[in-house]
């Protein structure tokens, strides 16, 4: 068996770095607007999609466009109770 030479156990120095504050809000307030941009953008497309069997991709961005809304509304309400009282 021949040795392995032992590697330095130096370890660089680690900067200081403060946590970030993300809350999520901004994140899904910018997914909200990109399915209301998609039905949006697949309404002059409505008889098309239909004729196609394409129908659900206009009601699938309608759902995705709620359910942010929702989103957003939780994450805020979430975000103001865990900042601190002033």
């Amino acid at each position: 068996m021949s040795e392995q030479p032992e590697l330095p156990q130096s370890v660089p120095p680690a900067a200081e770095v403060s946590p970030l504050d993300v809350d999520g809000v901004r994140t899904v307030e910018i997914g909200t607007i990109v399915w209301l941009v998609a039905f949006v953008g697949l309404l002059p497309f409505y008889s098309r999609l239909r004729h196609d069997g394409h129908l659900w991709w206009l009601w699938t961005c309608l759902a995705g466009f709620g359910l942010g809304c929702v989103g957003v509304e939780w994450l805020r309400r979430r975000r103001d109770a865990r900042q601190p009282a002033e």
